[in-house]
């Protein structure tokens, strides 16, 4: 009898369980995609602001695009702001993270006011970031001039146990995000890189700042990223806003949104950071339209499809990025050089890199330091590559710390995504064909997420990029991480150590943990 009421027991809590999970699955169901012609870019016309200082130049070099790297973070934001404003057609927006802080505030500003003067604004973001600020971007959804849209978005609109349950029983779809980043102005002007939209993409924060890179540009190379947008657009992947919550997009929160905004405009006038926008060289640059450009016919925009989880078997197929990538490598004659931040190389990735060197080419490679990476569940999956790296012959930097952390553990999680100061994606090879883009050197770049980037063949571009890589690998600011006698050692001219610098015990046991646990695939 004992056995059988055991057993009657089981049955019902599994009975329960079951219910349970088709209630939170009922739940976590999109609405039905809606279905209408797709929309494209505004084509490039003659009579716009930009296209009067764009045009001129493009006719004395027919088939090439102009190039100027973005390494300065108030030249980002200032680029990004100035260029939302001069916008008389278009402004088409894709981006991973848009954050609600000073410069994510402002920059929303300019899209309301860009589509007050009538400029069609389509705004595409990843929803993992986006949701939480669902109400914000359904209201600007409100405007006429304004769409919308989430990659790969999440059912539930609030909360964070919808979203954490979700996540558990959706994972498969869930893990897939778009971490491409474009700000497209009237088909004319673009920007593409590594930086999101937020305070610490744009050296505001009072925190840690990232180190990033975009490419501004002109030219046909815009129109390949418009067609890269568009494709994002009008796939499957992509739900407007208002069919998930079509309650909050109102003229009434619209008109709420627009009043915030300009009131904390008129009140970000009087921070240190806006105040010194006025003295940057590269601010009165961009608000003269005089941005300097490097041309070059030889250029490439890379970009991974819309459904690229579907090539789930075939990383190399789905992802357009790795491959153009790995093309341009494989041809390198003499150098190759990496930075990124998370770099986690795979055994495939790790012999690639030491054949190179075997074939008689220098492969260096810079990334986070243990100290200044806040994810230990990358830095663990990277550590185990290390040795074999450098046995192979591959020259190895890992950044400091941008400000000095205490070591305790204190600033990092296992699997954390922000913070750490080298946030730039960039490769150089053979000192004039540079890379630029949102693309790691990891397995989540690879197989999960999807990319995007640029290739130009232009020595004077990748000559800054050069030069930011010597900056960057300098004593003062990352160590040289070596072998000696089979063991590690971290050196920057002042001092050796022989375990993480500047990382406690809490840091280390974190990355050891991670390396043990069986998440490479997702890293």
């Amino acid at each position: 009898m004992g056995r059988k009421i055991k057993l009657g027991l089981t049955a019902l809590g599994v009975l329960l369980l079951s219910t349970l999970l088709f209630v939170l699955l009922g739940f976590s169901t999109l609405p039905p995609r809606p279905e209408g012609p797709p929309v494209f870019a505004i084509p490039a016309g003659r009579d716009a602001r930009l296209d009067a200082v764009v045009q001129p130049a493009l006719d004395e070099r027919p088939g090439q695009s102009g190039f100027h790297l973005v390494s300065d973070g108030v030249a980002a934001f200032a680029l990004r702001g100035l260029s939302g404003r001069a916008a008389e057609r278009s402004l088409d927006l894709q981006y991973y993270i848009w954050h609600d802080d000073m410069t994510g505030r402002l920059l929303a500003l300019e899209l309301i006011e860009a589509a007050d003067r009538g400029v069609r604004v389509r705004l595409l973001l990843d929803d993992m970031d986006a949701r939480a600020k669902n109400f914000a971007l359904a209201a600007l959804a409100a405007h006429p001039n304004i769409d919308v849209r989430l990659f790969n978005p999440f059912a539930s609109r609030r909360g964070l146990f919808g979203k954490g349950m979700e996540a558990i029983t959706s994972f498969s779809r869930i893990n897939h995000r778009m971490h491409n980043k474009s700000w497209i102005v009237d088909n004319r002007f673009a920007i593409a890189g590594g930086r999101n939209i937020g305070d610490e993409y744009f050296s505001a924060s009072d925190h840690v700042n990232f180190n990033d890179l975009d490419l501004a540009f002109v030219g046909p190379a815009v129109e390949e990223l418009s067609a890269s947008f568009d494709r994002y657009w009008n796939s499957a992947q992509v739900w407007p806003i208002e069919s998930l919550s079509p309650d909050a997009v109102t003229t009434a929160a619209l008109d709420t949104l627009r009043r915030q905004a300009r009131d904390y405009a008129v009140e970000a006038r009087g921070t240190p950071y806006i105040q010194a926008m006025e003295g940057h060289d590269a601010v009165a640059a961009a608000r003269a339209m005089t941005l300097p450009m490097h041309w070059t016919g030889r250029w490439q925009v890379l970009s991974d499809a819309p459904d690229k989880a579907a090539y789930k078997d075939s990383p190399m197929e789905g992802s357009a990025v790795l491959s153009g990538l790995n093309r341009a490598v494989d041809a390198a004659d003499d150098d190759v050089v990496l930075i990124s931040p998370y770099f986690v190389p795979g055994a495939t990735g790790a012999a690639q890199l030491t054949s190179l060197v075997a074939d008689g080419r220098e492969v260096r490679i810079l990334t986070n330091s243990l100290a200044a990476n806040d994810v230990a569940a990358v830095h663990g999956g990277y550590a185990g590559y290390r040795k074999t790296l450098l046995a192979g012959g591959v020259k190895l930097w890992e950044l400091k710390p941008e400000h000095a952390q205490d070591g305790d553990g204190d600033g990092i999680s296992l699997f954390g995504s922000s913070g750490a100061s080298l946030h730039s994606k960039a490769a150089l090879i053979d000192g004039h064909v540079a890379f630029v883009g949102s693309f790691n050197l990891d397995p989540r770049s690879v197989s999960l997420n999807c990319e995007q980037g640029i290739l130009v063949d232009e020595p004077a571009i990748a000559a800054e990029v050069a030069a930011l890589f010597g900056t960057m690998t300098s004593p003062a600011a990352a160590w040289e991480v070596t072998l000696d006698g089979g063991e590690l050692r971290w050196n920057d001219g002042t001092g050796s150590f022989d375990r993480e610098p500047d990382a406690g015990f809490g840091r280390r046991f974190q990355a050891w943990l991670a390396r043990w646990l069986p998440v490479e695939a997702l890293l």
